[in-house]
């Protein structure tokens, strides 16, 4: 057992990626989920929003913790003393855009290795960018979210 980041821009956290949390909350003894921008896409929750949902959603785990953090990924998980990332797969999809992102990885450092977690069937179709985009059209996302990410989310649209 030992250290993995978990990280991701989380724009909001979803059941999805709480479902990974609690996965790799069993598999490893210490778990950091590591809230980042993505330079593709840009986010709707301050990184401190994004941080302060997730801690709302983790709290019943003692061995998860939520940090952020800018820059490469792999710098970060060296900072932290480990050399091990957990990722999340709902579709074939993401596989094929996380396994290239994994070799990547791997090539820059090969110390550092991509543990994969499916996410829960009921989740595989859940993402941040679908729950966002059919929020601000008016739909009911809370059976995706957690009661605070609701809250929060009906807040950025009313304003």
């Amino acid at each position: 057992m030992s250290k993995v980041i978990y990280a991701g821009s989380f724009d909001p956290v979803t059941k999805g990626h709480l479902d990974v949390i609690e996965r790799g909350s069993k598999i490893f003894s210490e778990l950091i989920v590591a809230v980042a921008d993505n330079l593709s896409k840009p986010p709707l929750f301050t990184k401190d929003e994004r941080k302060m949902m997730i801690e709302s959603g983790v709290k019943k785990y003692k061995n998860v913790s939520v940090d952020s953090f800018e820059g490469l990924l792999i710098d970060y998980v060296r900072k932290q003393k480990t050399n091990i990332i957990l990722r999340g797969i709902r579709t074939m999809s993401d596989f094929e855009y996380e396994f290239q992102m994994a070799l990547t990885n791997r090539a820059i450092a090969p110390d550092i290795e991509t543990v994969f977690v499916m996410t829960c069937e009921k989740f595989s179709y859940i993402s941040s960018r679908l729950l966002k985009e059919a929020a601000f059209l008016g739909a009911d996302i809370s059976k995706f979210v957690t009661p605070e990410v609701s809250v929060a989310l009906n807040k950025k649209i009313i304003k």
